[in-house]
């Protein structure tokens, strides 16, 4: 599976752009501030460059996983054959190999639409994985559900935005 780095690095820009919009004093900025404690003092203390900079790190470590979770190509090469022969790569004319070019044929465009993607990002890496690590930490550190909501849905819009860009980008 190819890797489109453009598309990773597009991706990975989405939360940082999002988050301005998301975290404004005139949508949830205040709410959030409120949830968690947060000062306009704190916040203009912040090291900007360092902050904005492991952002973008992470961005890119999640941009990379909804490479696969969003374009699942890897995954069916990978647990397919790791499976039949032990390696990633099937053996040229078996069985394998026309299974997957059946499959790269039939299937694998139906995976690269925005909408494939999104699904997958907002469900998958969104709801089934984000919400529940967010909300768990929420609750041990006696946040309340307007933390959770805030935090989680912008998690939850990020991803599934990060998926449909991976997916689509061709």
């Amino acid at each position: 599976m190819a890797i489109n780095f453009v598309a990773l690095i597009v991706a990975a820009l989405i939360p940082i752009v999002l988050g301005f919009v998301w975290y404004h004093p005139k949508v949830f900025g205040t709410a959030w501030m409120n949830a968690t404690g947060m000062t306009e003092e704190k916040a203009r203390a912040a090291n900007m460059p360092l902050l904005f900079g492991l952002s973008f790190l992470f961005s890119m470590m999640l941009a990379f996983i909804m490479n696969l979770i969003a374009y699942h190509d890897a995954f069916v090469e990978g647990s397919l054959f790791y499976v039949t022969n032990g390696t990633m790569i099937p053996e040229a004319g078996s069985a394998d190999a026309q299974w997957l070019e059946h499959f790269k044929t039939n299937y694998s465009a139906a995976c690269r639409t925005f909408k494939h993607g999104s699904f997958h990002g907002t469900f998958i890496a969104g709801i089934m994985i984000a919400l529940p690590i967010i909300g768990t930490n929420a609750l041990y550190e006696g946040r309340g559900f307007k933390y959770i909501a805030i935090t989680a849905g912008f998690w939850i819009l990020s991803l599934g935005l990060m998926g449909g860009t991976i997916a689509a980008w061709k």
